[in-house]
């Protein structure tokens, strides 16, 4: 892995060019833009992401012609699977709150060398707050240090404006903050503004890999809601499974308190190996070995929804369950997959 001293450069680029972004940005809100949706009203789209898109990556392009990229508005190059380095840039991660006036949104972008976060820098344009760091270098916040993390017990809860809005504000769990950008999240639990975070629903890797790397810069890191490493540079570069993290003993902390109140997760196209699978029925564990579009949300070593879709088609084979989980997991596939042909739900 490239040394944290060698990265240097690789960090001053990206600065530069995320501030680049901010800037584009906040001209785009000033002129005003048109809100496309790419799956749902959840997942809207300007034309400031495209363009700041479109600039990040030619200036990385520039700067690091020998690298792989990735980008959520631009078209998967798969030759980015036979580089050691990747850059994995998120234009505007918080689209939903950038396109309505809301200030928490940022430009992300991390750097993977061999499918670690090694780089992270998280541009908050309406604050202009710059976080930085390099695992082993440590974290930045606009040039100067991150204090210390916050020592407990009273732990701040980073969520999910959404997911709270949806489901968690009827749940007891203690500290909660809900906000947009999980990005930022992320860089704000590096500068020890909140403790941890986590997710019910699966994230894409431009949305975590500028925050993972800052995390890890800071002490602290993030995995799968089953405990499982987050790898980057994948295949299909979606983690398939809700998320948590933060520093370690906020994390621990938090990870008791979702085991304990049985807060659920979805985990997309699980497999045998995985612990999910143990919640499939026995008959279902043997009928469905192999088959690479089983969706469930979960909680507690409880099935609560069962969605299975051909991967090709996008035709859903069978969908069972309780209404509300059905439809928190079918939407969590729909933003995986595209739209799926959604037949009668089964008890």
């Amino acid at each position: 892995m490239t040394a944290a001293h060698d990265l240097s450069h690789e960090l001053s680029v990206a600065s530069g060019v995320a501030r680049e972004a901010g800037a584009l940005l906040q001209a785009h809100l000033r002129a005003g833009f048109t809100v496309e949706h790419k799956t749902s009203a959840d997942d809207p789209v300007t034309v400031a992401d495209r363009e700041a898109s479109t600039l990040i990556m030619t200036a990385l392009a520039a700067a690091f012609p020998d690298d792989g990229l990735l980008s959520e508005e631009e078209t998967d190059d798969r030759a980015r699977l036979n580089h050691d380095r990747v850059w994995i840039v998120d234009p505007i991660d918080g689209t939903r709150e950038y396109s309505t006036g809301l200030p928490d949104y940022c430009v992300s972008i991390g750097l993977a060398v061999g499918g670690q976060p090694v780089l992270g820098v998280v541009y908050a344009p309406e604050t202009d707050e710059l976080f930085t760091g390099v695992v082993g270098q440590g974290a930045f916040l606009n040039g100067q240090p991150v204090p210390a993390p916050h020592s407990g017990p009273d732990w701040r809860i980073a969520v999910s404006d959404t997911e709270h809005r949806r489901e968690l504000h009827a749940t007891p769990l203690s500290g909660m903050k809900p906000s947009g950008s999980i990005a930022l999240k992320l860089a704000r639990i590096a500068a020890a503004q909140a403790d941890a975070t986590f997710t019910m629903s699966p994230r894409s890797e431009w949305d975590i890999a500028a925050g993972h790397a800052l995390l890890r810069a800071a002490g602290g890191d993030l995995t799968r809601r089953d405990g499982r490493a987050v790898t980057y540079n994948q295949p299909r570069p979606h983690v398939e499974q809700g998320l948590i993290g933060g520093q370690p003993r906020a994390a621990a902390w938090l990870g008791d308190q979702l085991r304990v109140l049985h807060l659920p997760t979805a985990h997309l196209g699980v497999q045998a190996h995985e612990p999910a699978w143990s919640v499939l029925k026995p008959a279902d564990r043997a009928a469905l070995q192999g088959h690479p579009g089983v969706n469930v949300r979960h909680a507690g070593g409880q099935l609560l929804a069962l969605l299975i879709v051909h991967p090709d088609t996008r035709q859903v084979q069978r969908a069972e369950g309780d209404a509300f989980h059905l439809d928190r997991l079918t939407r969590d596939v729909t933003r995986a997959l595209g739209t799926v042909a959604v037949g009668a739900v089964q008890s």
